[in-house]
């Protein structure tokens, strides 16, 4: 079988492979995209309580490895008798370290926010949640979008990863088709390569047209 007709035949599971690697690197943004909005507020406008729960949260998945978290969400919990899908484990174990990644990004972004805005607004009567939402928010996310894209190519690569704990994305589609065909790995993985490097070029450059469209002239 030559290597056009093994690429040929192969591409619809790695296309189907690929689905999955963006429904979990979607996912891992999304949840770390809600859970870094929530940690880097409460590191900047919560109680010591608060700010303590939201450091340790960030420094223990930001301090560990990624391969780690997956096999203590995985093979870990279930010897403590909490069972999930291989496809669960990976979007909380990966979508906790990408929140830890993303409160950094955004705590960066918030205390950017001039203190003259946000003494004006408690002037005007507006609460703590007020002035987030009004002014701190929509400054925020406009200045973090640069820094945040590298957290999205990122997310997307790396659900590459869940392959070790037996999620069927497009690397174990890969190594299927290896298994299948007696080899060809040179040629599947410069395929997978490829289709890496086109999604992530086409999400930044994607991005970078939404930062270009919501720069403020003169700013």
């Amino acid at each position: 079988m030559n290597q056009l007709t093994v690429l040929a035949n192969g591409m619809p599971l790695l296309l189907r492979g690929l689905a999955v690697t963006l429904e979990l690197g979607v996912g891992f943004i999304a949840l770390g995209l809600v859970l870094g909005l929530l940690l880097a507020s409460g590191q900047i406008y919560g109680n010591r309580l608060v700010r303590c729960f939201c450091s340790g949260f960030v420094q223990i998945f930001r301090g560990i490895p990624a391969m780690v978290l997956l096999f203590i969400f995985y093979f870990g919990l279930a010897q403590l008798n909490i069972n999930m899908s291989a496809f669960v484990a990976s979007m909380i174990a990966m979508g906790f370290r990408s929140a830890a990644y993303q409160c950094e990004v955004f705590r960066g972004a918030m205390q950017s926010i001039r203190s003259g805005q946000v003494l004006a607004v408690q002037a005007l009567g507006m609460n703590l949640l007020q002035r987030i939402r009004y002014v701190v928010l929509p400054q925020s996310l406009r200045y973090c979008l640069a820094p945040w894209s590298n957290e999205f190519a990122a997310e997307i690569k790396d659900a590459s990863l869940c392959y070790a704990i037996g999620v069927t994305e497009i690397m174990r589609q890969g190594r299927y088709i290896i298994t299948a065909t007696f080899g060809n790995a040179m040629l599947i993985y410069v395929t997978v390569a490829l289709i890496f490097l086109g999604v992530t070029f086409i999400g930044l450059w994607l991005l970078r047209r939404w930062e270009l469209s919501l720069q403020v002239p003169g700013l």
